[in-house]
């Protein structure tokens, strides 16, 4: 199936869809500009790190697919609900119902638990894996720069598009300012995610201010075909 069949068969919220194919957007771009092309292996030790491309854009079009879990439909100024989708509302608390009743309250468990009935390779399933708050240091730390380059992505978009990590950071800060984990962990998590901003682009031909919506917008539209 391709992720716009996945999509509609989960019920997954246009929102939800659209952040989805910009974070794995945004990572085919830089997956694209890595050097060397990471289309082309090569021999263990000799330059610089080969990407799995297509399993990390896989990851990213997959790796929020339980979040409607977490919304609250009474705020929906937070979740910044397109027009067409405020007569909706009662319509998508019921979606949300039958994913709690079903796979959870937990987001990122109802997500793993949804690519598990996919059917994705383990390696989809380990970069899923690592996006989040609490990957921040350990992706920070690995050498494996799928890891890097799926849970930086994720922290490239907000509801209205692409954007810079400080004003993606910005964002989480006030959205998240009561969240019981407290500044110390996000100071850790911040540091962790401009660390991997330069890692990342130190084995790129981009920078990261050339990602933006408008470099993304023809990715966002050949990945609505996107075979998984």
């Amino acid at each position: 199936m391709n992720i716009l069949e996945i999509y509609k068969k989960y019920q997954i919220m246009p929102q939800l869809q659209e952040h989805q194919l910009a974070v794995a957007a945004v990572a085919e771009m830089i997956c694209e500009n890595f050097k060397p092309s990471p289309r082309t292996p090569l021999p263990e030790g000799e330059g610089k790190p080969y990407l799995d491309h297509d399993i990390i854009v896989a990851a990213c079009l997959l790796h929020d697919m339980g979040n409607i879990v977490k919304f609250n439909f009474d705020q929906t100024k937070e979740y910044k609900l397109a027009p067409q989708e405020v007569g909706r509302l009662d319509y998508w608390k019921v979606v949300k119902e039958k994913f709690m009743a079903k796979y959870g309250t937990d987001s990122h468990n109802v997500t793993i638990k949804i690519i598990k009935e996919i059917g994705v390779s383990a390696r989809v399933f380990e970069l899923i894996d690592c996006v989040g708050f609490d990957q921040g240091a350990d992706n920070a730390a690995t050498d494996d720069f799928g890891k890097k380059i799926c849970a930086y992505s994720d922290m490239r978009v907000m509801p209205a598009g692409a954007c810079s990590l400080e004003e993606r950071m910005a964002d989480l800060r006030v959205r998240y300012k009561n969240h019981p984990e407290g500044a110390h962990n996000r100071d850790v998590f911040e540091a962790a995610l401009r660390q991997i901003e330069r890692q990342i682009f130190e084995n790129c031909d981009i920078k990261p201010e050339d990602i933006t919506e408008k470099a993304i917008a023809d990715r966002k539209e050949w990945l609505k075909g996107f075979e998984i």
